[in-house]
């Protein structure tokens, strides 16, 4: 039998589901900081992000308990799912606003080479003076796009693996990702921010 610190998430997982408590502890240890960064990110606010970070994870023990997770994908996404559902269901307890959701006819086949900057951005680095200004932006962002952003940028998710964990087509996925650049865009002109890529 592996050792555990030599083993996979996914494995650490099916560990823990047959009883070795050890194995929740580095699975734990391996994924705490992004989930609760992530949350964080989001929320904005480090009391709400705890609380969320421990509502996610006494569901992903409850879950694990009750044998409901299937290692067909990486344990992190399925983490990082059950923690983007968990800051919905605290959005809707708040009853905020701020959650703009993608309009029902979310349709990019009409999208333009110069409306979508998705290639060049991915494609280049910004410097540091450019990444602090974005984030400051960032910040201003609704949640969803603001959440997209995050997850695309900061832990390299695909647009795949963003619609599954926070339960959208990949469609909508691509429209947060528009909108939240045409935003920063915008706010980049009315405040004058030179957004120059490296």
């Amino acid at each position: 039998m592996k050792n555990l610190n030599e083993m996979t998430d996914e494995e650490l997982a099916i560990s823990y589901i047959e009883g070795n408590n050890r194995a929740f502890d580095i699975l734990l240890s391996n994924n705490q900081r992004k989930v609760f960064m992530y949350i964080l990110f989001v929320v904005r606010n480090r009391d709400v992000a705890n609380d969320v970070f421990q509502d996610t994870f006494v569901k992903v023990i409850t879950q694990l308990q009750q044998k409901r997770y299937v290692p067909n994908g990486k344990f992190s996404a399925w983490v990082m799912r059950i923690a983007h559902n968990e800051i919905m269901d605290w959005y809707r307890d708040q009853r905020n606003d701020k959650i703009v959701e993608a309009p029902k006819d979310n349709d990019l086949s009409n999208v333009g080479g110069a409306d979508v900057t998705l290639n060049s951005i991915e494609s280049h680095f910004v410097n540091n003076q450019v990444l602090a200004d974005v984030k400051r932006m960032m910040n201003l962002l609704p949640a969803s796009q603001r959440e997209v952003v995050y997850m695309r940028f900061y832990q390299e998710m695909s647009f795949k693996e963003i619609a599954e964990t926070t339960g959208v087509s990949i469609n909508t996925s691509l429209g947060r990702m528009r909108y939240a650049i045409l935003n920063l865009r915008r706010m980049a002109k009315e405040h004058d921010v030179q957004l120059q890529l490296a």
